[in-house]
């Protein structure tokens, strides 16, 4: 049996490089937009995206492990998906100055097609008050990339300069919460432990 990564995610890969964990990619080509219209909460709009992308690439891989992980984020109650252009970025970015970012991110574990194990953490994003001349500095410098990120950042990068404060573990925000998802491949002796 595999592990299989539902994701084509650089930064989750590179999570689970850094953490010695063997896997393969394969990324799910579930509808978001469809799941985000049922939802409002975004806990559980972010579990069950984890889940159902698990379990769609589980359709494909019947017997091996498969990891699910999505992010949703939220500022006064109001979603956010990932930019379509710089212009929408830009206003993103606006919005978010002088606000509290919650990040929520989920992973989940499936096995032939049935959903063994989930875990959902937030982290809350303190952005300072963000002037247009550095967004259209930032966005100079980190146009197209931040433009596959839901929130308009990369915390590995220059995207550590919205913030004041960060409330809440690195791995949440980088994506997935890494660390109970190793305890989980351990718990299911998919890793040593």
């Amino acid at each position: 049996m595999a592990l299989i990564l539902a994701s084509s995610s650089a930064i989750r890969r590179a999570m689970l490089d850094h953490a010695g964990v063997a896997y393969a990619a394969d990324p799910s080509s579930v509808d978001e937009g469809r799941i985000k219209a049922e939802l409002d909460d975004p806990e559980q709009i972010a579990e069950q995206l984890a889940a159902v992308k698990a379990l769609d690439v589980s359709k494909r891989h019947d017997r091996d492990w498969i990891i699910g992980s999505d992010s949703v984020v939220s500022v006064e109650g109001r979603l956010f998906d990932k930019p379509v252009d710089r212009d929408q970025a830009m206003e993103h970015l606006r919005f978010f100055s002088a606000r509290i970012m919650r990040l929520t991110s989920a992973v989940a574990i499936v096995q032939a097609g049935s959903v063994a194990w989930t875990h959902v953490e937030s982290a809350l994003l303190h952005v300072r008050t963000l002037s247009d001349r550095f967004i259209q500095d930032y966005l100079d410098a980190e146009w197209p990339d931040v433009g596959y990120c839901v929130g308009v950042f990369r915390l590995e990068g220059r995207g550590v300069q919205l913030f004041d404060r960060i409330d809440g573990d690195y791995f949440t925000i980088l994506g997935m919460p890494l660390l109970p998802l190793l305890g989980a491949l351990r718990d299911r002796e998919i890793i040593s432990s």
